[in-house]
């Protein structure tokens, strides 16, 4: 299994945002030195913080790293235009020598699509018709291209990608349509922060009855997001992620779950909060039970410092990632 981390760029809007980014790439170069697999961004507009865009953050990120993998969990691909998208992902793949992994998603605050003049029912049309969109112009296709976005007759990229085909195409869903609609398009399925293992369960056989269905393999990538936590004893890393839990889902106030949620509950099942020892064993039952084959942790929360993020890459790459290394490929798919 392979461990990778979400970096939070967004920043208290009253202090230099160049510090705040600084402090990402120091995140992303110890995530690298820590032996974690990749570094995940997340994208939103017309945020309450000061949010770094995360395509030319991850061109930065790029020239700050040797080895790991940079990709978005998720970009919200339909607020944009797919002829723009396709370019700008093919050159963020030549920058970073091929290290690029393309996690999308249909977004959840109408504010955003607003906007971007983006029908509220059209971001699940445009995500179903992006997919083979970019890929065929990133297979150097020449393809005639029309949507609600405009058109592009005879479109085809210059630019390829360095990855065969381009970088891959991962996308985020919580709710069965939606991961019907990733399995549809052959695309991985990246798996929200909630869900207890029952209901992740049920969903992963949903997503591969529909991928049997339509003909493709089951042999592929089982990403999953988590918020982790570690600290030499349960109850201390319980005390110490709750106060940063309650502010964080006190603010998302555009997610219908985040007000009913039972951050209890949430910690002890759906996270990883504990000692070293029970988050291992929970990676492994994932890897072994469920054929999860990366898990992304957010280890900064809202109000988290630099310096205690630090400390959970440090600690995460000296105490977990070896040991699941050390796993082996147990996970079944």
């Amino acid at each position: 299994m392979k461990i990778s981390a979400f970096l939070s760029a967004q920043f208290d809007p009253s202090a230099p945002a160049a510090d705040g980014l600084d402090g990402v790439v120091r995140q992303a170069v110890a995530a690298e030195e820590a032996g974690f697999h990749a570094v995940y961004l997340g994208h939103h507009y017309l945020a309450k913080s000061a949010f770094v865009q995360p395509i030319p953050l991850a061109g930065h990120l790029a020239g700050a790293t040797a080895r790991l993998r940079i990709g978005f969990g998720v970009l919200l691909a339909p607020l944009l235009n797919p002829i723009a998208l396709a370019e700008d992902l093919a050159s963020l793949d030549v920058i970073s020598r091929g290290r690029l992994t393309v996690g999308i998603g249909a977004g959840y605050r109408r504010r955003e699509t607003a906007a971007f003049g983006v029908a509220w029912e059209d971001r699940l049309r445009r995500l179903r018709e992006y997919v083979p969109l970019l890929r065929s112009l990133w297979r150097g296709e020449t393809v005639d291209a029309a949507g609600s976005w405009g058109e592009a007759p005879g479109a085809a990229l210059p630019l390829r990608p360095v990855q065969p085909g381009g970088p891959p195409i991962w996308i985020g869903a919580f709710a069965e349509p939606a991961v019907r609609r990733a399995a549809r398009l052959d695309a991985p399925w990246l798996i929200g922060p909630k869900g207890a293992d029952a209901e992740i369960a049920a969903m992963l056989a949903i997503y591969r009855d529909t991928l049997a269905e339509h003909g493709f393999p089951l042999d592929r990538e089982y990403p999953m997001s988590r918020e982790a936590f570690v600290a030499d004893t349960r109850a201390a890393a319980f005390a110490g992620v709750r106060p940063h839990m309650e502010r964080q889902y006190a603010g998302y106030r555009s997610w219908e779950d985040a007000q009913t949620l039972d951050i209890d509950r949430y910690m002890a099942e759906d996270c990883l909060v504990g000692t070293a020892d029970d988050i291992v064993a929970k990676l492994r039952r994932w890897e072994n039970e469920l054929g999860i084959t990366e898990v992304c942790l957010r280890l900064q929360f809202v109000g988290a410092g630099q310096e205690e993020t630090m400390e959970q890459i440090r600690r995460f790459g000296a105490e977990v990632v070896p040991r699941l290394a050390a796993a082996g490929d147990g996970g079944a798919r």
